[in-house]
């Protein structure tokens, strides 16, 4: 009786914890593979819209960068005795010396160079976070599933210790065990719904989508392919970094802001032009017209505001992008570097796993289980080796979801993917 009482209890708790994944099997659920996950992220992930906003306000920036300044119009009357004896209306525009054109032109791109940087290095980000979050789903899942079978292991140990007591071969101690194992089993079972809650909520975000829709892997988790060699990955992160592209475009920003303002001694060119409508042959403008032009030419007599304000800053300003882009070609090479071993590590550990302990662990519960049914093993040594089997399980489980997300954050620091190397 007491049996009963417990599996229908758990029943129905396992029926109610459940059915938060009935979503998965519904016609709505969105599957995706692995690819197609990142492939959707990058279309339509809302911070990618903000970055590629930014490129585009960058560029509009540039253009107002370099732009030739708009003229200055400028309408008069004068009077004599009450009465208006000249209507002067003028026209002037003062152009910056040519040379700043360029300098300007050359500050706007490093801008837009920059933010196409930034645009860039927030793909690889955001193709990283949808990669590992797609395998933090499926992690989840195989949890899931690995729990479900521990529960039905669970539930088959106890029907075996109730036989055992109801043929006065077993204490009513062992049935009590077999009820708290199950128990704990299913427990953790409605725990796990509060992880695949979570990563399908994350996966939607950056999928961009309302984070309750249902959405499912279609990819099984595997151990991933062995690494290539290290060096093609190395030299693809030197060269193919957007951070790196996007610090050289500042560098060569500052390096143009350093000469422009070096240049502030240079002259503009003024241009002007001027006629009286209170003339008597006003009708005839062009008769009248006067045409002026020249140069705006600065004096510097406090040089020393230039060189040790402006000028000074920018250099220094230079100095510091450099030490930053030598520290940053660093810094990337240890990330990719340290990506690399623990990527490397996570692939050992998974094949160890799935090679040695797990099949170690599954003989070692089967033994003690088959035992235990002729009446050999304790129920002591069953539960023993079936948590020695639940630990590997998880252990496996764990470590396959190490080595896939150690490879996607391994192709976000070579900013290439892994498959391009093999055979170098």
């Amino acid at each position: 009786m007491d049996q009963k009482v417990w599996l229908c209890g758990l029943a129905l708790i396992a029926r109610a914890a459940s059915a938060q994944l009935s979503d998965t099997g519904s016609t709505d659920t969105l599957r995706l593979t692995r690819v197609q996950a990142v492939d959707t992220a990058l279309k339509h992930n809302p911070q990618l819209v903000v970055a590629r906003e930014q490129v585009v306000e960058a560029r509009a920036q540039k253009l107002s960068q370099w732009a030739i300044p708009d003229p200055t119009g400028n309408v008069g009357l004068i009077t004599e005795a009450g009465a208006p004896t000249q209507k002067p209306i003028s026209a002037t525009i003062a152009i910056p010396f040519p040379d700043k054109f360029r300098l300007n032109y050359k500050i706007g791109t490093s801008l837009v160079v920059n933010a196409q940087a930034n645009y860039t290095a927030l793909k690889q980000q955001i193709a990283s976070q949808t990669a590992q979050t797609y395998d933090s789903l499926r992690v989840a899942l195989r949890h899931h599933s690995d729990l479900t079978e521990t529960r039905d292991l669970s539930a088959d140990f106890l029907k075996k210790t109730q036989a055992r007591f109801d043929a006065g071969t077993a204490p009513k101690l062992d049935v009590i065990r077999a009820q708290v194992d199950l128990a704990g089993t299913q427990n953790s079972l409605i725990a796990n719904e509060r992880d695949i809650t979570t990563a399908r909520a994350s996966l939607n975000r950056l999928l961009g989508r309302p984070l309750g829709l249902p959405v499912a892997p279609a990819d099984s988790l595997e151990v991933p392919a062995p690494l290539p060699p290290l060096a093609p990955v190395e030299k693809s992160a030197l060269a193919a970094r957007p951070e790196l592209a996007g610090l050289q475009a500042q560098i060569d920003g500052a390096k143009a802001t350093t000469t422009l303002a070096e240049e502030f001694w240079l002259p503009d060119i003024t241009g002007g032009l001027e006629w009286d409508l209170g003339a008597p042959d006003a009708a005839f403008p062009n008769k009248n017209a006067i045409f002026s032009y020249g140069l705006s030419l600065p004096i510097p007599i406090f040089f020393w505001q230039h060189t040790g304000g402006d000028i000074r800053n920018s250099r220094h300003h230079e100095r510091e992008l450099e030490a930053s882009y030598r520290d940053l070609v660093a810094s990337i090479d240890q990330d990719v570097r340290l990506s690399y071993a623990t990527a490397a590590t996570a692939v050992e550990q998974a094949i160890y796993l799935r090679d040695q302990l797990l099949p170690a662990a599954r003989a070692a519960y089967q033994v003690a289980s088959t035992s235990y049914g002729l009446g050999g093993s304790s129920a002591l040594d069953v539960l023993s080796a079936r948590r020695d089997l639940v630990s590997a399980q998880s252990q496996y489980t764990d470590a396959l979801a190490a080595a896939n997300q150690a490879e996607a954050n391994l192709e976000r620091a070579a900013a290439a993917p892994l498959s391009q190397f093999h055979g170098q």
